[in-house]
C-alpha cells in the first residue's frame, strides 16, 4: 500500500517541477538579447542612449570674447592735433586709480579715454600699451603723439608703471608730454626733467607716419 501511494505522489512532484521550469523558460525568452554585430557595417546594433558631445564655442564667439583693439597704425599723423587737443581737455583732472573720466583718471586711463573719444580702441593697461604700435629706438626720433613709458625707480629695470602722450617737441632736451600724475592730476611735464629722465624706458608710436 505504501508503495502504490508514493508513486502518484512522486509523479505529482515531477509534474509541478516541470511546470515551473516551463514557465521559467518563457521568462527567459522575453529577456532582451545581446546586441548583434551588423554584417554590413561591422558595428554593434544597440539602443543604448549616447551622451551628446560637449558643445564648443564657435570661432566667432571665441573672437567676440576677446578684447578687440584697433590695429596699430590705423590712426595717422593727421589725427595727432586732435589727440593732443582732446588730451589737454583733461588737464587738472584729479588722479584716481582705475578712473576713466574727468571725475578721476589714471595714466593709462588717460591714453585709453583720449583715443576712445576719436574712435580708436587701444589697450587699457599701461604694460599692454607699451607693446602697442612701433617702438621708437632713438630719443631724437620722438614726435608729438608718441607714447612714453616709465618704471617706478630711476636707473633700475622694472615693470611699466606710468605712461603719457607727447604733446610737443620743442628741442632735443625739451619733450613735453601729458600724463596723470598721482599727486597733481593730469598735467604736462618735460621728459628730460630729473624725475622722469631716469625712469624713462621706451617710446611707442601708435600711428602711421603718413
Amino acid at each position: 500500500m505504501k508503495k502504490q501511494i508514493s508513486i502518484p505522489f512522486f509523479q505529482i512532484i515531477c509534474a509541478l517541477t516541470l511546470s515551473i521550469l516551463m514557465s521559467s523558460c518563457e521568462v527567459f525568452r522575453k529577456a532582451p538579447e545581446r546586441p548583434s554585430v551588423s554584417r554590413s557595417s561591422g558595428r554593434r546594433n544597440t539602443t543604448t542612449a549616447k551622451r551628446p558631445p560637449a558643445r564648443t564655442p564657435s570661432r566667432k564667439a571665441t573672437h567676440a570674447a576677446k578684447p578687440t583693439y584697433s590695429r596699430p597704425g590705423n590712426s595717422t599723423t593727421s589725427e595727432i592735433p586732435e589727440v593732443i587737443q582732446v588730451a589737454r581737455t583733461y588737464t587738472g583732472t584729479p588722479y584716481r586709480s582705475g578712473g576713466n573720466d574727468k571725475n578721476g583718471i589714471d595714466c593709462s586711463g588717460l591714453i585709453c579715454s583720449v583715443y576712445s573719444e576719436i574712435g580708436v580702441k587701444v589697450p587699457r593697461i599701461s604694460w599692454q600699451q607699451s607693446e602697442y604700435g612701433q617702438e621708437i629706438s632713438k630719443l631724437e626720433d620722438i614726435r608729438a603723439g608718441d607714447w612714453l613709458f616709465f618704471v617706478p625707480e630711476a636707473g633700475k629695470e622694472g615693470y611699466v608703471s606710468h605712461a603719457g602722450i607727447v604733446t610737443d617737441v620743442r628741442s632735443q632736451q625739451e619733450i613735453i608730454f601729458i600724463h596723470a600724475s598721482t599727486s597733481r592730476g593730469v598735467r604736462e611735464d618735460n621728459l628730460f626733467s630729473t624725475y622722469f629722465k631716469g625712469r624713462f624706458v621706451k617710446a611707442m608710436r601708435p600711428f602711421s607716419q603718413l
